[in-house]
């Protein structure tokens, strides 16, 4: 268990999946840049964190919902939770916004199964789906929070403190995505590669 002064940002947890090194820059030197991608991925999140409440079908509508785990030590908001009527009562089923489209990686996978477990942690029920809506395609991919994905996401947790807590930023090392990177005029990979 982690205590409140602890908690990471639950958005924090893709980026060492994506690059460690914009992984340490932000959440280790304090690094921050915008480039055109993240001011869109901005104002996606800020009309799905439209703070309200709406039903549709059925299904009771909640954004902007914040979330807390001290197991996985992560603290943030979910954009969009659906909670569809059942036998039970209602089930919860997470929606992320992202403004690309699906990824060769889980990175995205892993941050919505984060979003599940901070929230079966909260109301203390299990939840078995999600989504991830992406602007690009404009559709949603269904995530199922199985077994494995779930041990993924713990595993993505525990490996995140414990680099953030090693203080240390990695080498640069340029790759394809770093020109979509907002930190690569800051992270310099090809001037920087193979030095500190």
């Amino acid at each position: 268990m982690y205590a409140e002064d602890e908690l990471l940002p639950l958005s924090a947890l893709q980026h060492p999946l994506f690059c460690r090194r914009q992984c340490a820059l932000i959440h280790i030197e304090g690094v921050w840049t915008e480039n055109v991608l993240t001011v869109r991925g901005g104002i996606l999140h800020e009309k799905a964190h439209e703070q309200g409440y709406a039903s549709r079908d059925g299904v009771r509508i909640v954004r902007a919902v914040p979330l807390r785990s001290l197991e996985l030590g992560l603290t943030g908001v979910a954009d969009v939770v659906e909670f569809h009527p059942g036998r039970n009562g209602e089930r919860a089923f997470p929606v992320e916004y992202k403004l690309g489209q699906p990824k060769a990686d889980a990175c995205d996978t892993v941050q919505l199964c984060a979003q599940a477990l901070c929230l079966e942690e909260m109301v203390s029920r299990r939840i078995a789906s999600g989504a991830i809506f992406y602007g690009r395609t404009r559709r949603r991919l269904a995530v199922s929070f199985d077994t494995a994905l779930r041990e993924k996401t713990r595993a993505a947790c525990a490996d995140l403190h414990a680099f953030i807590r090693s203080g240390q930023t990695p080498e640069a090392r340029y790759e394809t995505r770093c020109r979509s990177c907002s930190l690569a005029a800051t992270c310099l990979p090809r001037a920087c590669e193979g030095k500190r």
